[in-house]
Parts: structure tokens; C-alpha cells; sequence
């Protein structure tokens, strides 16, 4: 069983290192490219786009075909498009490839997360679980960095060496993933708009979707201008902000592998809670802060406060309807890339327009706020009376 964790992991480290690479990146693509600071985040935002729409039919679609082969073919996108992307030869083909390498991303994640309760016996799903997300949060780590680092010698070198590896992944993946069929026949001919019916007629499922919806905007939409900031800010060159970016991921890494204990000690509903209390306020005065050390400790905080909460909101999420986890994830996959796309686009506009990273702070503290409100009211943690029902197939 350790391959398929190991396996989990890896896919979801080229995924998350291929997601956020994009943002230390931004100031060299965008000199590259010569476009503006308003629309240079779209280049981000194409990827995430490409994601958010086609996760909307990959999860109804893979929860009635063989997940082993969805998982495949979404690997081999993912990694031709990946590298595409380094051969890019202005802004709008590189928008093209993001968007590409979204739409294979949106057919390959959800698998993981829809097959750790197939192929896991029970007492070891919660902590592969864990160990997948640990991969977003290296990817952040080590991946981003990395890619950095690579792209010192020239900014296509990052994309390249994802996108071989993702390949060298996909035969990794072959050979050692089992077929993974629908449950039952009947499943096959159900139609796409069919399985969302449970979570549409679902006032904890809308809530608890809408919750993570804002989540996402709020850290999305800082995400996407950090690196544009501190390059600004403190006049970093590209190989230091990849140095800066391992803070961020160690951060997020941290809070993943303490959010099980968080959860135990406090309650899921108190540990989400207190994991997004701080980074409102963090979020507002981030931007004050005149040293770059002193900046990249407030993230770190940030980054380790969300990480912490993440694998208990997924956790919920797909608690919610065993038959769909399929569909589930890829709704969750579907919210979080569209809450991001519409943060590169609403980071761009408000460092432009509204005063630079100051307003992006205070976006993103309103949105965690009102996340955390619609999240305590729609009872997907269980803070109802009946937070232990099921949704109905």
C-alpha cells in the first residue's frame, strides 16, 4: 500500500508545483512578454480557468468510467501541455498552454482524492489523505523553488523538467495502479447533471461549497501577486524570491501535518476556525511591514494556519456523499481553481487601481471572514444536530 501513497504524493506535487509556479515567475513572463501589470496574473488565472471548468464534467464523467484510466490520460495532457508551455511565444499562447495543462490537472487530481477510499484499507485513509495534501503543500516547499532556481538559466527550463517528469510519473503510474470501476453498473448511464443533484438540494453541501469558494478567492487572490510584490517591494531577482517561496511552502507543509492533532484536541469546526482567525488580520497588515524578513514570517504564519485546515475542509467535503466522491472532488477542484481565477484577475486590478498590496490584504481578510461565517452556518463540520446524516444518493 506505501507505492500507492507514494504515488498519490508525487502526482500531487507535479500538480501543485505546475499550479503555483506561475506566481515568482510573474515579473520575468511579463517583461517577456512585455504586457501589462493588470492582465500579467492571467497567465495564472488560464490554468486555473481551464481547471475549474472541465473539473465541472471529469468528476460526473470519472465516477462512471475506470478511474486508473482517467488518471492516465490526464497525466499525459498534463505533462505535453506542461511543456508546451515553455515554448510559448508570446502572452497568449502561453495563456493557451496554461489553460491546457488546467484541463488535464482537472482530470487527473480528483482521481487521487476519489481513490485513497478504494484502494486504502479504512484505518489508513485518513492519514494518505493527509500524506496528498502534503504533496500540494511540498510542492510549494521544494517544487516552486525549485522551478525558480531553474529558471534563472532561462524561465522555459522549469516547465520542461515538470513536464518530463509528470510523463515519467504517467509510466510510474501504469504500472502500478489497479483498474478502479464504478461500484455498480447502474453508475455508467447516469447522466452528468444528475450526480449534482444531491449536492444542489443540499443546503449544508451549498454552503459548505460557497464556504471554500471564498476561501480560495481570499488566498488566491494574495497568492497571485506575492511574488509581484516582494519584487517590487524589496527588489528581489527571481532566484531569491524562489528562497522566499520555500518559507511559504514549509509553512503550508506544517500546517497539513499538524491538522489531524488540531482537529482531535479542538474539534473540527474550533480547528477551522482558529485556522482562519489569524490570517485575516495577517492578511491586512502584511503589507505594512517594511523588511523582508519580517514578511516572509508573517507568510509563513499565514500559509501555516491554512495548511492546517485544508485536509479537514476536503475531509467534510467528500464525507458528504459516498457514491459521488468522484463528483465531490472535482466540484471541490472546480470552486477552488474558479475562486483563483477570479483572484488573479481581482489581485491585478486592485495593485493596479486600489493602492498595490494593501487592498489585496484587506480582500482577502473580508473574504476568510465571510468564509468562515457561511462555513459555521451551513453545519458541514457538524456544529448541527445533524451533522452526522449523510447526504442522499
Amino acid at each position: 500500500m506505501r507505492k500507492y501513497t507514494v504515488l498519490f504524493f508525487l502526482v500531487m506535487f507535479m500538480i501543485g508545483t505546475d499550479t503555483f509556479l506561475i506566481s515568482p515567475l510573474l515579473p520575468t513572463l511579463q517583461a517577456q512578454f512585455d504586457v501589462s501589470t493588470s492582465i500579467a496574473g492571467w497567465m495564472l488565472g488560464a490554468y486555473t480557468l481551464g481547471s475549474a471548468v472541465f473539473a465541472l464534467i471529469a468528476g460526473p464523467l470519472s465516477d462512471g468510467w475506470n478511474r486508473r484510466t482517467v488518471l492516465l490520460c490526464g497525466l499525459l495532457g498534463f505533462s505535453v501541455s506542461t511543456m508546451l508551455c515553455g515554448f510559448a511565444v508570446d502572452f497568449w499562447t502561453m495563456c493557451l498552454f496554461r489553460f491546457l495543462a488546467g484541463v488535464s490537472a482537472a482530470f487527473t487530481a480528483p482521481q487521487i482524492w476519489a481513490s485513497i477510499p478504494v484502494v486504502m484499507p479504512a484505518p489508513r485513509i485518513a492519514k494518505t489523505m493527509g500524506i496528498a495534501f502534503a504533496g500540494l503543500a511540498a510542492s510549494q516547499a521544494f517544487g516552486v523553488p525549485l522551478g525558480s532556481w531553474l529558471a534563472s538559466s532561462h524561465w522555459s527550463v522549469p516547465f520542461w523538467t515538470i513536464g518530463t517528469a509528470s510523463l515519467l510519473l504517467g509510466i510510474i503510474a501504469h504500472r502500478l495502479l489497479p483498474d478502479i470501476r464504478p461500484t455498480a453498473a447502474k453508475e455508467r448511464g447516469v447522466s452528468i447533471l444528475s450526480r449534482y443533484v444531491p449536492l444542489v438540494a443540499s443546503a449544508k453541501a451549498r454552503g459548505g461549497f460557497f464556504g471554500y469558494l471564498l476561501l480560495h478567492l481570499g488566498c488566491g487572490t494574495s497568492f497571485a501577486f506575492v511574488g509581484k510584490w516582494m519584487s517590487d517591494r524589496f527588489e528581489l531577482p527571481i532566484g531569491q524570491l524562489g528562497t522566499v517561496m520555500i518559507f511559504l511552502g514549509l509553512g503550508n507543509l506544517l500546517g497539513s501535518t499538524v491538522s489531524a492533532y488540531a482537529a482531535k484536541k479542538l474539534g473540527t469546526a474550533n480547528a477551522i476556525a482558529v485556522g482562519m482567525v489569524a490570517p485575516m488580520v495577517l492578511y491586512v497588515v502584511m503589507s505594512r511591514l517594511a523588511s523582508l524578513p519580517a514578511a516572509t514570517i508573517v507568510y509563513f504564519v499565514i500559509c501555516t494556519f491554512l495548511g492546517s485546515i485544508f485536509p479537514l475542509i476536503m475531509g467534510a467535503l467528500t464525507s458528504l456523499n459516498a457514491s459521488i466522491r468522484g463528483t465531490i472532488s472535482s466540484l471541490a477542484n472546480a470552486t477552488m481553481n474558479g475562486a483563483n481565477t477570479l483572484g488573479a484577475w481581482a489581485a491585478g486590478v486592485l495593485y493596479v487601481q486600489f493602492g498595490g498590496y494593501a487592498s489585496i490584504g484587506v480582500f482577502s481578510g473580508i473574504c476568510l471572514a465571510l468564509s468562515l461565517a457561511t462555513f459555521l452556518a451551513s453545519g458541514v463540520f457538524g456544529s448541527r444536530a445533524n451533522k452526522n446524516a449523510p447526504l442522499p444518493s
